[in-house]
């Protein structure tokens, strides 16, 4: 059974308090060799243990003389995966017919080639396959590896957000590992001063100066910076702060940067509804990753169970529609798409809401052309592309994400608050977090553009992009090692 991503939550112990201070003090006691009364054996290494033992007997259970079915891969060809014969009448005439011979490949299903909209040309285009090997490791399912610091780790942050044992998954597990390894560059130049500099004495003025100057090269931004320090200065001036609770305050105040817009959308995490048509529209810069991160989306998407089909609304790049037409094929998701030059996107979109009421799709994922938000004419073009999904599709949950660099930094941060303005923003997915130190980033927008963090991307895989989590992202960044 495919695991849900958009469903993570429901796991949870009722009645459990919120995430605490507990991490630190199980890792200190793990790296001491100790036990402190709250930190006992039970509390954390028997419960990764436990974790552990049963993902592994799941996973000999799902290993056998077959080949193990990679999560979100159709053994024959999608249901979702939409035929020629089966377009909105407006289409059918702009379909070629796909060779037989192309539809034998799991990974080579036929994408769906648009021409542009019927009243602006006749013209045809050619069908465009990728054929991809069953065994392509990007889309194989996470395997459980050994039981080492990483998996403890892991199991601590899910054991502190009240996740019962027999509830964690690999694809948790494997996530979080990749989170962490994915802000190395931006801890290594910021958890490890800092944990030098809190040491094992309590807290001082030259401690938090410190502090202050190291969140600033992060790129967390002037404003997260004054908020987490202005808290821990007013329990300094109330009582003396040991080490181990300004770790943990610090840790509260990042977090709640993070979560204050993502509560005032009202939306905790950003799903699609079944049973209605959601279209997320994906828009940023030039060279930020935003076709990369579609890919990703749709990936993510069919993993989790739902139907997913792609509006190849790029028309201008060079190769861009063969490129988000690979990366269909790697997740088994149909692309509209017209290779025709100077197409008009608004019409592709078009097209492509026909193409998924038809088949009843759960998500319609929109790649944009890259746009500097000084271009007054290609923000009209994405206005315009807005236009056209409100007008076709009133009944659709609309999203618009923005991608941003993390590498770029506090620039990224200028083009979220240009975008916020011209393209009625929704949220934020994060990418490159892996090839920074200025993952800090994320916090700047947060506090700054108040726009809610909804994925980020740790890595170049396939995998390395999934929901955004304000508790599991702070641990990552502050984790000790």
């Amino acid at each position: 059974m495919a695991y849900d991503w958009f469903k993570r939550g429901a796991e949870r112990e009722p009645g459990l308090p919120k995430p605490g201070r507990e991490i630190e003090e199980q890792q200190e006691a793990r790296e001491a060799g100790t036990s402190e009364p709250n930190v006992t054996e039970d509390d954390s290494l028997a419960w990764a243990r436990e974790a552990y033992a049963r993902l592994k007997t799941q996973q000999r259970a799902e290993s056998g003389p077959t080949e193990i079915e990679p999560v979100g891969i159709f053994k024959s060809q999608p249901e979702h995966l939409v035929k020629p014969e089966e377009m909105p009448a407006q289409a059918d005439q702009s379909i070629a017919e796909v060779p037989q011979q192309q539809t034998q490949s799991l990974f080579g299903q036929p994408v769906i080639q648009h021409q542009e909209h019927p009243q602006q040309t006749q013209q045809v285009s050619v069908p465009f396959t990728a054929a991809r090997s069953r065994t392509e490791p990007e889309l194989e399912k996470p395997v459980l590896g050994a039981f080492d610091d990483t998996f403890a780790w892991s199991a601590d942050v899910l054991a502190a957000q009240g996740r019962l044992a027999n509830t964690v998954s690999v694809e948790e597990i494997d996530w979080l590992g990749r989170l962490r390894r994915g802000l190395e560059k931006t801890r290594r130049g910021f958890v490890t001063g800092l944990l030098e500099n809190f040491g094992s004495d309590p807290l001082t003025s030259e401690v938090l100066d410190d502090l202050e100057a190291r969140l600033l090269r992060a790129d967390v931004g002037v404003k997260a910076t004054d908020h987490a320090l202005q808290a821990l200065r007013r329990r300094m001036n109330e009582e003396v702060v040991e080490p181990v609770e300004g770790l943990h305050l610090l840790k509260q105040q990042l977090t709640e940067i993070l979560e204050v817009p993502i509560r005032a959308s009202g939306v905790s995490l950003l799903a699609p509804v079944r049973g209605h048509l959601n279209i997320w529209l994906v828009v940023g810069v030039n060279g930020v990753g935003k076709t990369t991160t579609l890919g990703k989306l749709a990936n993510l998407a069919t993993r989790s169970g739902y139907s997913t089909m792609i509006a190849a609304g790029d028309t201008f790049r060079a190769a861009a529609v063969q490129q988000v037409q690979i990366w269909g094929d790697r997740s088994g998701v149909p692309v509209v798409a017209n290779t025709s030059n100077n197409a008009d996107p608004a019409a592709v979109v078009f097209d492509t809401i026909g193409a998924a009421r038809s088949r009843g799709t759960d998500l319609v994922l929109v790649d944009t052309a890259g746009r500097l938000h000084t271009k007054r004419n290609l923000m009209e073009e994405l206005q315009k592309i807005r236009r056209t999904v409100d007008r076709q599709a009133p009944e659709a949950k609309v999203e618009s994400l923005l991608v941003l660099d993390a590498s770029q930094g506090q620039n990224g941060l200028r083009q979220a608050a240009a975008f916020a303005q011209a393209a009625d923003l929704t949220g934020v997915a994060i990418t490159k977090l892996d090839g920074t130190s200025r993952g800090g980033v994320a916090l700047a927008v947060a506090s700054e553009v108040r726009l809610p963090i909804r994925f980020i991307g740790a890595g170049e895989g396939i995998l390395d992009l999934r929901p955004f989590n304000s508790f599991e992202f702070i641990e990552a960044l502050l984790a000790r090692h």
